[in-house]
């Protein structure tokens, strides 16, 4: 009650600053709109481009040698920008919002036509969900920043936006990425064209692969790529889907800061330029939280840091340096009276402490012959220390969980990107990246006994990969991309070789169908390669497991309905084989959500994932935008039983309805009233049923599963709401933002397994609402 009356005032105190912030002004605030057009395949500056905006067509520019422009006096709102150039495709950019506080910058590709000059017919293309990658053939979308923060269900979280589209299915208590059934920890992610540790706070500890929170910040990112399936041959190392994540480069002619407060955490952002005469430039970001302070979160405390520094030079290329980091403290509070004690976990507490950092330096240089030679040398480091203690009835502590893994990675890659001619472009890369760990974990086998070793090593071993990938325009209509990736682990020498292959027909100007097919691999988490078991003599048993690997097949049709309207059909298939599972079980790590695993595994697990995936989506446009998307799909496994089981992460469905509308207001419509909704309704979660027997024959009443069972229990269908708020006012050279935004707004409550009930001698469902509301105020100056 306490907290509802607490949001109730301070919504009033919202609206009524709307209202004394929303007073007509005399004179019409306008801003600089400044960016570089390059070319799409090679990367290289294109000069003599013709830029102007399309619902203001007395505002033009043409790009200078460097492939720059500027576009001045630029009413507050939001514009439609439009880029020609004779020889290229002519490209759209919508929904550009133009703000009072800040110099938008855009970064625009163009794609050479590839008939000759006399054949060409120029046709404006609106790709605002094409990927950024142009190998990409299917099952990929570029992620805009300002969607996350715009979307409802995103807040500020690229983690939480992605939940949005098709193909993934969520969670509200974390934000971990389940594509077409898989687990989440198949996902790879990468920042900076390097892969990372999992970048969200309090990672792996609801779901491996996931957290509450990701760490990287709406005011550093630039926008990205999501893959959900198939993906080019740049990628290795994943057989759910790719995160590849870039962060922008600061404003390299003018200052520009943010200051953002609220119930997640207080955020700091500044950019700016280095040295003007040489074009350097900074950004970063820092927030921490306030979770803690304010006990809405239990006792949750987190802070993360991120930044960039761009050098470009006149003849060695540009050096770019860049990171980011996250600390985070967790405990939870151990009622003291045992009589309030109700379920058999009430008398554990835990502790955590979390460190992840990702940093970098990288060089991109371009020749004069359209090719261009990118080296990274990077380094990734993540930590967790974790305890455990349980409490008999005298208050009486026994350790029960003793956690200390440390995780250090040294990356070297390198890519040639060549662009022979309009019709062929041709991408080769070579990553090296050198492994050392120190892990160590226990576990007591029943509470009130000794902590046994599950994991423990020390050492390092390499992670080495390859790959050469081709675009060819084959006509005017038809492109083919193929390639192929390979990757050996030395610590076992297991070596894959991967085939990609992908053509796109662009059948008219609003048709085009695409077919992909992909065989992928994913290695384990090192702290599987070092499992001890009872038998084992205090030897490792996993050491010889080989990669999960994937066959992908994806066909993707899109149709253009209108100008502002995209209709996009993809039916899919998935094979899975040398699965890690565990003998004469249904184990499988295919549906691994804790951080650790304890017995032996052996590769002839297989699995099956097919569905398709509906996506129609109406870009912004007079204010006014909506998405639906549809999930319609069947995840299957099979573990070291040989029976094919229902994967923990099979829903069979899930659907997607977001809508949003802005309205303008003020004397010089300079302000911005924002109304975001989204609506989710997918399948029940999966259990397993529970051994009720051997449950209560267990001294601690620690829940067992029947496993020859596995997950052919599914709860009734999950239904979420999520929404957003906002009022942007725009004075001069300040920009005010109001936001309340919220997850989980109807409090559906999620599974958490079950639990041994002390009052009534029963093993119920632990279910629990996970309502996450943030209410923020920002200022840009």
């Amino acid at each position: 009650m306490y907290y509802k009356t607490k949001l109730i005032i301070i919504l009033s105190l919202f609206l009524i600053s709307i209202g004394a912030f929303a007073q007509k002004g005399n004179n019409q605030l306008t801003q600089t709109i400044r960016g570089v057009v390059v070319d799409k395949n090679s990367s290289a500056p294109l000069s003599y481009v013709s830029i102007g905006l399309l619902d203001l067509p007395e505002i033009g520019a043409t790009t200078d040698d460097n492939g720059q422009f500027t576009l001045k006096n630029v009413p507050l709102g939001r514009h439609n920008l439009q880029a020609t150039s004779v020889g290229y495709e002519s490209n759209i950019f919508r929904e550009i919002l133009v703000t009072s506080a800040k110099e938008v910058f855009i970064e625009i590709p163009l794609t050479e036509n590839i008939n000759e000059l006399g054949e060409v017919v120029v046709h404006a293309q609106t790709n605002k969900n094409a990927p950024l990658n142009n190998m990409a053939t299917t099952g990929a979308r570029m992620l805009s920043v300002e969607e996350a923060s715009r979307f409802a269900g995103g807040m500020d979280d690229p983690a939480r936006l992605v939940s949005s589209f098709a193909g993934v299915v969520s969670s509200v208590s974390n934000n971990g990425i389940s594509v077409h059934g898989n687990a989440p920890h198949l996902l790879q992610w990468k920042l900076e064209d390097v892969e990372i540790p999992n970048p969200n706070h309090f990672a792996d500890i609801s779901t491996l692969g996931g957290g509450i929170l990701s760490s990287l910040s709406s005011n550093v990112l630039g926008n990205s790529d999501f893959f959900t399936g198939a993906f080019p041959a740049e990628y290795g190392n994943a057989v759910s889907g790719v995160f590849d994540m870039k962060l922008r480069n600061g404003n390299n002619q003018k200052r520009q800061n943010t200051f953002q407060v609220g119930i997640l955490g207080i955020d700091a952002a500044s950019e700016g330029p280095i040295s003007k005469k040489h074009n350097s430039s900074y950004i970063f970001n820092y927030r921490y939280s306030t979770t803690s302070l304010l006990k809405l979160a239990g006792n949750l405390d987190y802070q993360d840091l991120n930044f960039k520094m761009n050098f470009p030079t006149k003849k060695a290329g540009t050096f770019s340096v860049w990171g980011t980091g996250l600390i985070d403290n967790y405990s939870d509070d151990l009622e003291k009276n045992p009589e309030k004690w109700e379920f058999i976990d009430d008398n554990k507490k835990a502790r955590a402490k979390q460190y992840m950092l990702a940093a970098g330096v990288t060089h991109r240089y371009l020749f004069n012959n359209n090719a261009q030679l990118k080296t990274t040398l990077a380094t990734t480091y993540s930590s967790n220390d974790a305890h455990e203690d349980v409490y008999d009835r005298e208050l009486n502590s026994t350790p029960n969980l003793a956690l200390k893994n440390r995780y250090t990675n040294l990356i070297f890659s390198t890519s040639l990107n060549r662009k022979f001619n309009a019709k062929h472009t041709n991408k080769t890369g070579f990553t090296f990246t050198k492994m050392y760990y120190n892990m160590d974990l226990a576990l007591a086998p029943y509470r009130d006994q000794p902590l046994e070793t599950i994991s423990q090593g020390d050492g390092n071993t390499n992670l080495i990969s390859g790959y050469t990938s081709s675009s060819i325009g084959l006509s005017d209509k038809v492109t083919l991309n193929l390639g192929v990736n390979g990757q050996l682990l030395t610590l076992n020498n297991h070596f894959t070789i991967e085939p990609r292959l992908g053509i796109k027909w662009q059948t008219s100007t609003k048709t085009s169908f695409a077919l992909a097919y992909g065989l992928h691999s994913r290695m384990e988490k090192m702290d599987v390669f070092y499992v001890k078991t009872a038998g084992s003599q205090g030897k490792p048993v996993n050491r010889d497991l080989d990669f999960t690997k994937a066959h992908h097949l994806m066909l993707t049709f899109n149709y253009n309905i209108s100008e502002n309207v995209n209709l996009k059909i993809e039916p899919y298939v998935q094979y899975l084989y040398d699965v890690p599972v565990m003998a004469d079980s249904s184990f499988s790590v295919l549906n691994r959500s804790t951080f650790y695993v304890e017995d032996a595994l052996v590769n002839k697990g297989k699995g099956r994932n097919y569905g398709i995936d509906i996506t129609l989506e109406r870009y912004l446009d007079k204010g006014l935008y909506y998405m639906v998307t549809g999930s319609i799909f069947d995840s299957r496994y099979k573990g070291g039983d040989g029976v094919w089981h229902n994967t923990r992460f099979n829903r069979n469905f899930a659907f997607n309805v977001l809508v949003g509308k802005e309205w303008t207001m003020g004397n010089n419509r300079q302000n911005t009233f924002g109304a975001n909704l989204k609506f989710t309704l997918q399948g029940g979660e999966r259990y397993s049923p529970v051994d009720v027997e051997a449950t209560l024959n267990r001294p601690d009443k620690e829940t067992q599963y029947d496993e020859t069972r596995a997950f052919s229990k599914q709860f009734s269908p999950m239904f979420v709401t999520n929404a957003t708020i906002n009022f942007r006012m725009n004075k001069k050279k300040v920009t005010h933002e109001f936001a309340i935004k919220s997850l989980n707004t109807t409090g559906f409550k999620e599974y958490f397994g079950h639990q041994y009930n002390l009052k009534t001698g029963e093993i119920e469902p632990h279910r629990q609402a996970t309502s996450i509301p943030n209410i923020s105020y920002k200022l840009e100056f």
